[in-house]
Order: structure tokens, then C-alpha cells, then sequence
């Protein structure tokens, strides 16, 4: 009579495995690796935002966003070209005024750094991609998102619609094919599509910051555009980081609202939440790699603690993988490169 052989030690177990389920062989190619690719990351995937200021012929280094700058429009062309030949897509603009006040005005003026920079994008790069954040903590005088309800303390959400669609409407008629609010005013995405239809920019699609997260990893970026609160936070409005229910909820009300894309922000400690959101919406998602995400990889990397090509591909690979379509990222220009050169 015979009788099935067990294998007893680790060896003779792995040994007994049928050869025909080893995975690994997939593996030992390059080639192979790259064929059988489950998330793709590629140039037309990425966005870059910039940084756009008053005034003229000024290009500054921001220091703590190492190889990112505030560009005068007048300065701006070569970085377009660059961006351009990079066969990135898209730029998302900020803009830095040089005088601010209460009720953020700036934040509509058609000569403001934004409208110019958009003009100018257009006629130099028609192809190219223009999205303009809307928001107006870059211009308030007291660094908050909207405007102040009547005691000054907080940020009244209703009184903000109003000049947020003002703004918006300005952008598109300065020539900008995507309009993104990021203030986390409620009701932000109805009042600015509504104040767009009006306007006649039936064609201006609407990129919510639906899920924006009061986040630490913010710091840089409001160095960047002079924008940290000159009291309290924006708690009341963003996110709390840990509420993912909540945070599908703000998407999917954006979405009935006449949001065209929904995206999260910031992107990579918020993977989970893309892809719940991935799960219960079509449209398409961006995620954003903050600006604490990315100082975080180069102050690693200046240090040699990383590779800083490959743990930025990995950032950006993840964020896809968790099911966005676009990641706005300050590594752009850099991770096209390195998809180029065959990363």
C-alpha cells in the first residue's frame, strides 16, 4: 500500500512546494517587472503647483521648500518652458500679493499675480494645463480663509461664498481652465459653480479641495505665501485628521454640489481615505503631496538617510496606487525626470 510523504523540517516543506506557484520568478526580469507594473506612474499624471507674486523681475528660493520659488510673471516664462518640455501637464497657481487687508480683495483683482500668470501661461503654452487655487487666506491680513464674522473671531462660512466666486469668476476670465477651492466653506462648490455659469464659463471645471485635512504637514507652504492665522486655526473648517467617515461625507456632498474632480489633501498620510473616497465616487481624484511631505523626503535626503529618487517615486507610486488619478506634487519636474531617465 502507498502512502503520502509529509515533509517534517522547514527545507523539506519549502522544497515540497509545486514549483508551478512561484511568484518570484516574475520578479527577475526587469523587463518583466516593468510589463507586469500593477500602478503606473507617468509624467501626465503629476502637477505642479508654483508660486506666483506682485511686482517684477524677482525670482525667490524658498527656503524651507528646497528647489521651489516665488515668481514675478515677468520671470516666469523659462520656468513654463521647462515645465512644458518636463511633459507635465498641469500647474496649479498660488498668489502672493504685495499688500493684503481684512476682506482679502486681492483675491479678485484681474491684475493680481494670478490672473497675469494665467494670461501668460495661455499665450505661451496654450496646451498646458491652468488651475488657480481659490482661496482667500493668501490675501486676508489675518491669514484665515474667508472672511471674519461680526465679532472677528472666527471665520464666518456663509459670508465667505460671495468673494470666493468672485474669485473664481476672475480666474476664469483671466483664461484658467480649472478652478480649485480649497477654503472648506460650505456650500463653497454650488456658490462658485453657479457664480461661474453666470458669468458665462460654462467650460470652467471645478477641482474641490474636498477633503482637506487640518494637517501639520501645512508649515512650508505658509512660509511660502506669508499665510499661518494671526490667531486661532483653521480647525473649524478643515478635517479632523482622525475622521475618515467625515472625510467621505465632505467629498461625496462636493460632488453633488458640481464638483468635476474631488481631491485629497495632504496625500500620502491619507491613503486610506483616498481610496475609501476611490471607492464610493467616479470622478476623478487628485491627492496633494503637501509641502511637509515633501521637505520631509529632502531634509532626509540632504542628511543621506535616503535615496531620495527612489523613496519620492515610492511617495508618488503610493499615492496612484491608493487610487488617485492626479498627484499634485512639488517633485513634478524632478520625478518626470527620473521617469525619463527610467526610474
Amino acid at each position: 500500500m502507498s502512502m503520502s510523504y509529509t515533509p517534517e523540517s522547514t527545507a523539506e516543506r519549502e522544497a515540497a512546494i509545486d514549483p508551478r506557484s512561484a511568484i518570484g520568478r516574475l520578479r527577475r526580469n526587469a523587463a518583466a517587472r516593468r510589463m507586469l507594473a500593477e500602478t503606473l506612474l507617468r509624467p501626465e499624471h503629476l502637477v505642479l503647483p508654483l508660486f506666483v507674486k506682485d511686482g517684477r523681475d524677482s525670482v525667490t528660493p524658498i527656503a524651507s521648500l528646497p528647489g521651489q520659488s516665488q515668481w514675478t510673471v515677468d520671470r516666469l516664462g523659462a520656468e513654463i518652458d521647462a515645465i512644458v518640455a518636463a511633459g507635465i501637464p498641469a500647474v496649479l497657481l498660488f498668489g502672493i500679493p504685495d499688500a493684503k487687508d481684512a476682506e482679502g480683495t486681492g483675491a479678485w483683482d484681474p491684475e493680481g499675480a494670478v490672473p497675469r500668470a494665467a494670461r501668460m501661461i495661455k499665450e505661451r503654452a496654450p496646451g498646458l494645463l491652468v488651475v488657480a487655487d481659490v482661496c482667500l487666506c493668501e490675501y486676508t491680513s489675518h491669514g484665515h480663509c474667508g472672511t471674519l464674522d461680526a465679532t472677528g473671531s472666527c471665520v464666518d462660512s456663509h459670508a465667505t461664498l460671495p468673494p470666493l466666486a468672485r474669485a473664481a469668476v476672475a480666474y476664469a476670465d483671466a483664461g484658467v481652465d480649472v478652478v480649485a477651492p480649497s477654503a472648506m466653506m460650505d456650500a463653497q462648490v454650488a456658490a462658485i459653480r453657479a457664480a461661474l455659469d453666470g458669468a458665462g464659463h460654462r467650460d470652467v471645471s471645478i477641482l474641490s479641495y474636498s477633503t482637506k485635512f487640518a494637517s501639520a504637514f501645512y508649515g512650508p507652504f505658509r512660509d511660502a505665501v506669508a499665510s499661518a492665522p494671526s490667531f486661532g486655526d483653521r480647525a473649524t473648517h478643515q478635517l479632523p485628521p482622525a475622521n475618515a467617515r467625515e472625510a467621505v461625507r465632505e467629498s461625496l456632498r462636493d460632488e453633488k454640489e458640481g464638483a468635476d474632480m474631488l481631491m485629497v489633501k495632504p496625500a500620502g498620510p491619507y491613503l486610506d481615505v483616498i481610496q475609501r473616497i476611490r471607492a464610493k465616487s467616479l470622478l476623478p481624484i487628485a491627492a496633494y503631496q503637501v509641502s511637509g511631505e515633501y521637505a520631509l523626503l529632502k531634509a532626509a535626503a540632504e542628511r543621506g538617510w535616503i535615496d531620495e529618487r527612489r523613496a519620492a517615486l515610492e511617495s508618488l507610486v503610493a499615492i496612484r496606487r491608493a487610487g488617485a488619478d492626479l498627484v499634485i506634487t512639488y517633485y513634478a519636474k524632478d520625478a518626470a525626470r527620473w521617469l525619463r531617465e527610467g526610474a
